[in-house]
């Protein structure tokens, strides 16, 4: 039986010339910038208040309140990331280079909707925050994601410093 090895295959890079020139002059970048610190930081209050909640019975109001802004804030962010893609790929969703990343986005889109539609259709409490983590953490995971992507994607410009 012949051996197999495993070679190194090069990756392609994250973005073409071309696409880090988009990249750079678009103002899409810097919205970006700033809705992503922002969502995380509303994530970590609401987290926080639907913690609360769940451990104490207090709370419910300003945990939902909490979780209907997080809410605005993804879509937000979603539909300016799907601009900001158009204008740096061409397309506006599931570019190659963050197709995983908008893959798990829309799960991340899909929990939070189904919260809104718990809560309007007047689930109990418990099951609507439970539904909250599971989208609180599917978010978590998409935002390693994002991380990830932007740091493979400043080591690539290092490399070519």
């Amino acid at each position: 039986m012949p051996t197999e090895t495993l070679t190194s295959v090069p990756s392609r890079q994250l973005y073409t010339s071309e696409e880090r020139a988009r990249r750079d002059s678009t103002v899409w970048t810097t919205v970006q910038g700033v809705l992503a610190p922002l969502q995380f930081v509303v994530f970590l209050v609401s987290l926080g208040l639907v913690l609360r909640f769940m451990m104490t019975g207090a709370g419910y109001e300003a945990a939902t309140v909490s979780i209907i802004l997080k809410t605005a804030v993804l879509l937000t962010i979603m539909v300016t990331g799907a601009i900001w893609e158009k204008v740096v790929f061409g397309q506006y969703l599931f570019a190659d280079a963050f197709f995983w990343e908008d893959v798990v986005s829309f799960l991340v889109i899909a929990l939070h909707l189904t919260y809104v539609w718990a809560l309007v259709a007047g689930w109990p409490h418990a099951d609507q925050m439970w539904i909250a983590l599971a989208a609180y953490t599917a978010y978590v995971i998409n935002a390693a994601q994002f991380i990830w992507k932007l740091r493979m994607a400043r080591l690539d410009a290092e490399g070519r410093a």
